[in-house]
């Protein structure tokens, strides 16, 4: 029985001594095997390398249309109207008739004056010839001096009334002529305000239509005065290198495109809105093909400076932090990622220009880092705006369902 029970303890501690090498063989070799893994390969992304550049100062501001010439379409005269003779929305060139009133009492006003212009003449005559005889019977001493004053002054007076004539004809012609109202711009005429029959007056307080000059045109915006002073101030400084009153001005259409002709900047106005503090702009746009109506609601893209030596990076490269503030990924001397905090200005185009925290020469990640962190190797590449390093093919998307 003794011999038994050491016999079974002996085999039991072989058993124990086995088990205890098989786990010591499988941690070194877990130790080894872990020490033999190898390491990360660094992750591909995309750069941009940040340099001092020139960039335009363009803002993008609200405006509205206006005609450059408003005419209100009125009658010199009184009567009754026969003919409307414009088509309404067409274009009218200056001078074209548009309306016209009856005629017939102002032709009998011109035939009245013509005689009375007449009968005066024929009395001019009749002194002119006797003044000329009593001043030959005068140099003759055959009538007195008195004489003579009489048939001068009679002549006189007979002048008089053949320019009065002269004049009131003049008038009865300009109402003959004012009988058929004429356009007093070249333009596009709106809708008739009165219809064929109508007693029209020179005194009448509505038109009788509206014509608007819509080439050019005009866009009337504005602009904070805390911009403008902002922009002045950095042109007295030297940070800008042109006039903001020197500006090249676009439109851009409610729908999004720009519209194809630029325009000219005219004028900032000399007073502020007290109620808004903006100060009124306009510009001038060429519209030969009347795209520009009045009203119509645009945006206007106005240079306003040169920035010199500004650091701009993509707008996707810019990340926010919890707290909302900006930030960059940057690729440091050892090819690692570094997160770099920024203060970034205005938007141009599609970049942020960065006022603070970034030098010229620094490597910004543009695409790849969302799959990276701080410290993490990277294998920098340039970026391209099409979202593609250089050197690489972009994917279409007929290529991607083919592969697929």
């Amino acid at each position: 029985m003794t011999t038994k029970r050491i016999r079974r303890d002996g085999l039991v501690a072989i058993a124990l001594l086995l088990v205890l090498a098989a786990c010591n063989d499988t941690e070194q070799q877990s130790s080894s095997g872990a020490s033999a893994a190898p390491a990360r390969p660094p992750s591909p992304v995309s750069i941009v390398t940040v340099e001092p550049q020139q960039i335009p100062i363009v803002d993008e501001l609200p405006g509205r249309i206006a005609p450059t010439r408003t005419a209100e379409v009125r009658p010199r005269v009184s009567g009754i109207v026969t003919e409307r003779v414009f088509t309404q929305g067409s274009r009218v060139e200056k001078g074209d008739v548009l309306y016209k009133i009856d005629s017939a009492p102002f032709e009998v006003q011109v035939k009245r004056a013509e005689a009375n212009l007449k009968r005066a003449q024929a009395e001019q005559l009749r002194a002119q010839q006797d003044a000329d005889r009593q001043k030959k019977l005068l140099d003759r001493n055959v009538v007195a001096q008195q004489a003579y004053d009489v048939a001068s002054a009679e002549l006189a007076q007979a002048n008089a009334n053949v320019a009065a004539a002269e004049a009131e004809l003049r008038t009865a012609k300009l109402d003959l002529e004012y009988a058929n109202v004429t356009a007093p711009i070249s333009g596009r005429i709106g809708r008739a305000l009165i219809t064929e029959g109508a007693l029209v007056s020179a005194n009448n307080s509505e038109p009788l239509a509206t014509i608007l000059q819509l080439d050019p045109v005009y866009a009337d915006f504005t602009q904070s005065v805390r911009e403008m002073m902002s922009l002045r101030k950095a042109l007295k400084m030297g940070s800008l290198a042109k006039d903001p009153g020197e500006a090249p001005v676009k439109l851009v259409l409610d729908d999004g495109t720009e519209y194809a002709h630029a325009g000219t900047l005219l004028f900032s106005d000399t007073a502020v809105d007290r109620t808004t503090g903006q100060v009124i702009l306009r510009a001038e746009f060429p519209n030969p093909d009347g795209e520009l109506l009045p009203g119509l609601y645009v945006r206007v893209q106005i240079e306003q400076g040169i920035q010199n030596n500004a650091l701009a990076v993509p707008r996707q490269a810019v990340q926010r932090d919890a707290s909302g503030n900006a930030r960059v990924f940057v690729v440091d001397g050892e090819s690692k990622a570094a997160v770099r905090p920024v203060t970034i200005g205005r938007v141009a185009g599609d970049s942020w220009i960065v006022e603070e925290g970034l030098q010229a020469g620094d490597k910004v990640i543009v695409e790849g880092f969302q799959k990276i962190g701080p410290g993490a190797p990277v294998a920098p590449q340039p970026w391209k705006a099409d979202g593609t390093a250089e050197g690489e093919q972009p994917t279409s998307a007929a290529g991607d369902k083919k592969a697929g």
